[in-house]
C-alpha cells in the first residue's frame, strides 16, 4: 500500500485492487492536488475544501454517507461523526471512513470535531493507520488529537489538516500535536510505503510532506 499526502485532508491511497482518494481540496486551500484519478472518492463532509470533486480525474464511486459499501475489493465503512463538539449544531455532520484492503485497516477521520463515543470507538477499532485532523479551530486540535489516538490505538498515525506554509486556512502548526505525543521532531516522508508484515509493533507517527 502506498498514502501520499496531496495535502490538507486530502491523501491518494494505492493498493492492489484500487485507488482512492480522500476529500479532494480545490486550489483555494492553498493545495494543488493535480487531476488524480481513482476508483474511489470518500467525502467527509461537503465544505468545499474537501469535496472538489473536479479535481479527480475519471469517473470514480463516490462514497458520503455512512454505512458499507465494496468497491473494485475495498470494503468501506462510513461512521457517522460530528464536525464539532455540539452534534453538528454549528458545523454540521462529518464522516469517518474506513478502508480495508491489503489486510490493512485505514481510518480518515476527516473533520472530526469531537472526541468520539465509546459506541464510536468501538465502530472505530482494530485501526493500522490513522489519518487524523490536528490543526483545531475547525476540528479537533493536537491535545484532542492525542487522546483520539490514545482511544484508537492505531500502529500508525498520520496527521493532516495543519498549517502548513502552503495552506490558506487558520490552522494550528504541527508541532504542537507531536508535542502532545511526546515528539520532539520527526522527518516528512514524501509518501508512506507498507503492507501487513512491515507495519509496527508499537505506534509510531509518520509525518508526510504534501505534495507540491
Amino acid at each position: 500500500m502506498e498514502i501520499i499526502w496531496l495535502g490538507h485532508s486530502c491523501f491518494r491511497i494505492r493498493g492492489r485492487e484500487a485507488i482512492v482518494i480522500t476529500d479532494p481540496c480545490p486550489p483555494s486551500t492553498g493545495y494543488t492536488i493535480g487531476k488524480p484519478a481513482a476508483a474511489i472518492v470518500t467525502i467527509s463532509h461537503d465544505h468545499e475544501d474537501h469535496s472538489y470533486l473536479k479535481g479527480v480525474a475519471g469517473s470514480p464511486t463516490q462514497i458520503a454517507g455512512p454505512g458499507e459499501y465494496e468497491i473494485e475489493g475495498v470494503f468501506v465503512t462510513g461512521v457517522s461523526t460530528y464536525h464539532d463538539n455540539q452534534q453538528g449544531q454549528i458545523l454540521g455532520k462529518n464522516l469517518a471512513f474506513i478502508l480495508d484492503t491489503e489486510d490493512i485497516r485505514v481510518c480518515h477521520l476527516g473533520d472530526l470535531g469531537h472526541s468520539p463515543t465509546a459506541e464510536q470507538v468501538e465502530e472505530l477499532s482494530g485501526l493500522d493507520i490513522l489519518l487524523i485532523p490536528v490543526g483545531g479551530h475547525t476540528t479537533i486540535d493536537g491535545a484532542a488529537a492525542a487522546e483520539v489516538v490514545s482511544l484508537l490505538e492505531p500502529r500508525l498515525v498520520i496527521p493532516m489538516h495543519y498549517g502548513t506554509q502552503a495552506t490558506k486556512s487558520e490552522l494550528d502548526p504541527l508541532d504542537r500535536f507531536l508535542r502532545e505525543m511526546g515528539i520532539k521532531a520527526v522527518e516528512p516522508q514524501p509518501k508512506l510505503i507498507t503492507s501487513r508484515a512491515s507495519l509496527p509493533h508499537e505506534m509510531q507517527v509518520v509525518v508526510l510532506d504534501y505534495k507540491r
